[in-house]
């Protein structure tokens, strides 16, 4: 069974609702019906009913299996939204007019319905940039009260098993924030061990990298990420983490027991926290190109109930898996 087939089998098993609310786009209602099809979480489209079933119509779909909700609809439902969203917002400065305004935005809408457990979980992102999924989440649903901040994590199954666990690599952050201080990057840390744990059932093996192993340089941003990981520690005891490595010490056995010899995590970890942006986007990027690695995500992680941003290129197949691990994220 491959990765995204046990997340698949393991989401059949949580009784989840994942709200989607590009309904008008045919790839959400293709995933919609796939998914209902193969028993992986309820769905619940977001769209005016009559145009969403002309649309499946179109397409020879049958979405009677998923619940349809019209946020223009003036309903209890947008109603009792509405005034979640003033409550939540009411001291950022919005009236209750601009909240009910703001409800019937689609992607608000989603992220009420899931910050009033009406949902579990909500994936977006087909028509939309990430800022737009981003902002109503993280004004609604909000990070997790031990984390600051949000991240992106990418899944990485390389063609060879000597590497991470079995050939698994977790990599992170390599889809948000283009730069982070020390406390911002054990917070990434820590999630994405959470995150590893919750989705393969592995024990993480966190690595902080840096262009240094172990004070072999002396810079600042080194310095970031010493003090990052001894954080990532107090925050997280239960996980193995250590930095600063390079990423051939925090990879090769042979390599660790030369620059890293005390290290219990050198030489064999599977979780890689990038000091910024840049690298984690252009490392995960060089291994899934060079080295032929299947890249699943990005997986936002930080957030209090999942919320997950697709590519506005994606496929059927990515909604559907991305769903997937959005359920398993929410159980």
């Amino acid at each position: 069974m491959d990765i995204i087939e046990s997340f698949k089998q393991k989401a059949r098993n949580i009784d989840s609702r994942i709200v989607l609310p590009e309904g008008k786009d045919d790839r959400i209602l293709q995933a919609a019906c796939q998914i209902k099809q193969e028993g992986i979480a309820d769905i619940i489209l977001l769209g005016d009913e009559s145009e969403l079933a002309s649309r499946a119509d179109g397409l020879g779909l049958d979405i009677s299996g998923c619940r349809v909700i019209n946020p223009s609809s003036e309903t209890e439902e947008r109603a009792e939204l509405a005034e979640l969203m003033y409550e939540l917002r009411h001291h950022k400065g919005i009236d209750r007019e601009k909240a009910r305004k703001k409800s019937s935005d689609p992607l608000y809408f989603g992220t009420l319905m899931v910050a009033a457990g009406k949902a579990d979980g909500m994936v977006a992102g087909a028509a939309n940039p990430t800022g737009r999924v981003l902002r109503p989440a993280l004004q609604t649903i909000k990070t997790r009260s031990e984390i600051s901040i949000v991240s992106g994590a990418f899944i990485m199954v390389l063609p060879r098993d000597e590497f991470g666990e079995k050939g698994i690599l977790v990599m992170s952050d390599c889809a948000v924030n283009p730069e982070v201080n020390d406390d911002e990057l054990a917070e990434i840390a820590v999630s994405t061990a959470q995150n590893t744990k919750k989705l393969l059932d592995i024990d993480p093996v966190v690595a902080l990298l840096s262009f240094s192993t172990k004070g072999s340089a002396r810079h600042p941003l080194v310095s970031k990420v010493r003090r990052a990981t001894n954080k990532a520690r107090k925050l997280a005891p239960e996980f193995e983490i250590d930095g600063e490595l390079q990423a051939d010490a925090a990879l090769v056995a042979e390599i660790a027991s030369s620059k890293a010899p005390d290290s219990q995590v050198a030489g064999r970890a599977n979780v890689l926290i990038f000091p910024d942006l840049q690298s984690g986007n252009i490392g995960y990027k060089l291994v899934q190109r060079l080295a032929g690695a299947e890249a699943i995500g990005p997986i936002l992680q930080g957030m209090d109930r999942p919320v997950n941003d697709l590519s506005r290129g994606c496929s059927v197949d990515d909604v559907v898996s991305l769903v997937a691990i959005t359920a398993l994220q929410s159980g």
